[in-house]
Protein backbone atom coordinates (compact mmCIF):
# COMPACT_ATOMS: atom_id res chain seq x y z
CA UNK A 1 0.00 0.00 0.00
CA UNK A 2 1.61 3.11 -0.92
CA UNK A 3 1.76 6.25 2.06
CA UNK A 4 3.17 9.64 2.10
CA UNK A 5 6.60 9.63 4.56
CA UNK A 6 8.45 11.24 6.38
CA UNK A 7 12.26 10.59 6.93
CA UNK A 8 14.93 13.16 8.59
CA UNK A 9 18.02 12.20 8.66
CA UNK A 10 21.46 14.08 10.24
CA UNK A 11 24.72 13.46 8.69
CA UNK A 12 28.14 13.96 10.58
CA UNK A 13 29.30 17.49 10.64
CA UNK A 14 32.79 16.98 8.92
CA UNK A 15 31.32 16.37 5.54
CA UNK A 16 32.07 18.90 2.43
CA UNK A 17 28.86 20.41 0.70
CA UNK A 18 30.24 17.56 -1.65
CA UNK A 19 30.08 14.63 0.80
CA UNK A 20 26.54 16.10 1.62
CA UNK A 21 25.19 16.65 -1.62
CA UNK A 22 26.32 12.84 -2.51
CA UNK A 23 24.63 11.44 0.89
CA UNK A 24 21.35 13.32 -0.44
CA UNK A 25 21.74 11.80 -3.84
CA UNK A 26 22.44 8.25 -2.55
CA UNK A 27 18.90 8.24 -0.41
CA UNK A 28 16.49 10.08 -2.57
CA UNK A 29 18.27 7.91 -5.93
CA UNK A 30 17.37 4.92 -2.87
CA UNK A 31 13.48 5.52 -3.03
CA UNK A 32 13.28 6.34 -6.74
CA UNK A 33 14.66 2.78 -7.83
CA UNK A 34 12.15 1.64 -4.94
CA UNK A 35 9.34 3.09 -6.84
CA UNK A 36 9.18 5.54 -4.35
CA UNK A 37 8.03 9.35 -5.09
CA UNK A 38 9.94 12.22 -3.81
CA UNK A 39 7.35 14.83 -3.10
CA UNK A 40 9.96 17.46 -1.41
CA UNK A 41 13.41 17.73 0.07
CA UNK A 42 14.54 20.40 1.95
CA UNK A 43 18.19 21.19 3.48
CA UNK A 44 17.98 22.32 7.03
CA UNK A 45 21.72 22.56 6.94
CA UNK A 46 23.96 22.32 9.65
CA UNK A 47 22.03 22.61 13.44
CA UNK A 48 22.99 22.49 17.10
CA UNK A 49 22.34 18.85 18.25
CA UNK A 50 19.94 18.53 21.65
CA UNK A 51 22.31 16.60 22.97
CA UNK A 52 26.01 15.34 22.06
CA UNK A 53 25.83 11.88 19.74
CA UNK A 54 29.06 9.96 19.23
CA UNK A 55 30.60 12.82 20.55
CA UNK A 56 29.56 15.37 17.92
CA UNK A 57 27.56 18.62 18.92
CA UNK A 58 26.13 19.71 15.44
CA UNK A 59 24.98 17.76 12.29
CA UNK A 60 23.98 18.28 8.91
CA UNK A 61 19.96 18.30 8.77
CA UNK A 62 17.92 16.83 5.58
CA UNK A 63 14.74 16.10 5.34
CA UNK A 64 12.91 14.37 2.66
CA UNK A 65 8.83 13.80 1.80
CA UNK A 66 8.07 10.81 -0.52
CA UNK A 67 5.33 8.48 -1.35
CA UNK A 68 6.48 4.98 -1.27
CA UNK A 69 5.28 1.05 -0.26
CA UNK A 70 5.73 -0.24 2.93
CA UNK A 71 8.41 -2.70 2.32
CA UNK A 72 10.86 0.47 1.32
CA UNK A 73 10.99 1.77 4.61
CA UNK A 74 13.20 -1.10 5.85
CA UNK A 75 15.34 -1.12 2.79
CA UNK A 76 16.30 2.08 3.53
CA UNK A 77 16.79 2.45 7.00
CA UNK A 78 19.36 -0.64 6.72
CA UNK A 79 20.69 1.56 4.29
CA UNK A 80 21.00 4.62 6.91
CA UNK A 81 22.74 1.87 9.54
CA UNK A 82 25.27 1.01 7.20
CA UNK A 83 26.17 4.66 6.34
CA UNK A 84 29.26 6.05 8.77
CA UNK A 85 28.05 9.28 7.58
CA UNK A 86 24.83 8.88 9.15
CA UNK A 87 23.75 9.84 13.07
CA UNK A 88 20.75 9.73 13.49
CA UNK A 89 17.38 9.12 11.34
CA UNK A 90 14.16 9.36 11.72
CA UNK A 91 11.05 8.03 8.94
CA UNK A 92 7.47 8.03 10.40
CA UNK A 93 4.28 7.16 8.30
CA UNK A 94 2.34 10.71 7.29
CA UNK A 95 -1.16 10.41 8.14
CA UNK A 96 -3.85 12.87 6.19
CA UNK A 97 -3.38 16.05 9.06
CA UNK A 98 0.23 15.85 8.65
CA UNK A 99 -0.09 15.63 5.04
CA UNK A 100 -2.05 18.68 5.38
CA UNK A 101 0.06 20.51 7.29
CA UNK A 102 3.47 19.79 5.67
CA UNK A 103 1.56 20.93 2.29
CA UNK A 104 0.41 24.34 4.27
CA UNK A 105 3.55 24.66 5.54
CA UNK A 106 5.18 24.63 1.58
CA UNK A 107 3.00 26.92 0.81
CA UNK A 108 3.97 29.24 3.06
CA UNK A 109 7.35 29.09 2.62
CA UNK A 110 6.83 29.77 -1.32
CA UNK A 111 5.16 32.56 -0.60
CA UNK A 112 7.96 34.13 1.14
Amino acid sequence: MIKQYETVFIATPVLSDTQMKEAVAKYTGYIKENGGEIVYEEDWGLRQLAYPIQKRTSGFYYLIEFKADSQLIAGLETQYRRDERIIRFLTFAMDKHAVAYAEKRRANKQAK
